[in-house]
């Protein structure tokens, strides 16, 4: 049986506009299971418990932030963890797509869900016979925002003729820190683009143009 997961992560929230937090990003990570990744799998939990980090979660922000598990790590330290994660998000037989919303577009929540709903479907749509070529389409999505998860669960029964969905935890799919990890990118170059990286990002990723040759230039070749 032909299998497509689809795994869904996100940054920003659906409460109101703030200068701080202009962007809500929503990532897919699609994954043909016939594309085997317990390699890469097994690749990244070695390389991660070499760093003192084993059965971890990647968690990209607090990462850049140096909150959580990460407060005592130092910038290289810290980028070499990301670095692994990235690392393993490109060699994987996957790909994805993001949905980015500039909050201030929209004068209330009810404008941005229907947007998002909208782009969407319109993806799905665009691209039916990718998707119809599946006899199983599953949905991991850990229903961090009921917005979200309501928006998500109503487009694909309106755009597929069929769907699961599964509700996951960080701990049990690798791809679903990838999704966490695109999420974080597509923030990344947006603040760079626009000149507002925090002095935390600087001393992780340096420079635009550092960011673009290290990580932005090879995540691309993965957008579906």
């Amino acid at each position: 049986m032909k299998e497509l997961s689809i795994f869904v992560d996100e940054s920003g929230d659906f409460g109101e506009y703030s200068a701080h937090a202009p962007y809500y990003i929503v990532a897919m990570v699609l994954h043909d299971q016939a594309n085997d990744i317990t390699t890469e799998i097994a690749k990244l939990n070695r390389e991660l418990k070499n760093l003192g980090y084993e059965n971890h979660v990647v968690h990209t922000e607090p990462l850049i932030r140096r909150e959580e598990d990460y407060r005592n790590l130092s910038p290289n330290e810290r980028r070499s963890i990301f670095t692994k994660l990235y690392y393993f998000t490109t060699k994987c037989q996957i790909q994805y797509k993001t949905f980015i919303f500039q909050k201030k577009d929209f004068e209330n929540v009810f404008k941005l869900e229907g947007r998002m709903a909208r782009e969407i479907s319109g993806f799905i749509r665009e691209n039916l016979t990718y998707f119809q070529g599946f006899e199983k389409v599953i949905l991991y999505y850990d229903n961090g925002q009921h917005e979200l998860n309501r928006i998500l669960n109503t487009v694909l029964a309106s755009e597929l003729a069929d769907y699961d969905v599964r509700k996951v935890l960080p701990c049990d799919y690798k791809l679903f820190q990838a999704a966490d990890l695109i999420c974080t990118l597509e923030l990344l170059r947006l603040k760079a683009e626009s000149g507002s990286l925090t002095r935390s990002e600087k001393l992780i990723f340096h420079t635009k143009r550092d960011l673009k040759k290290d990580f932005l230039k090879g995540i691309l070749k993965k957008e579906f």
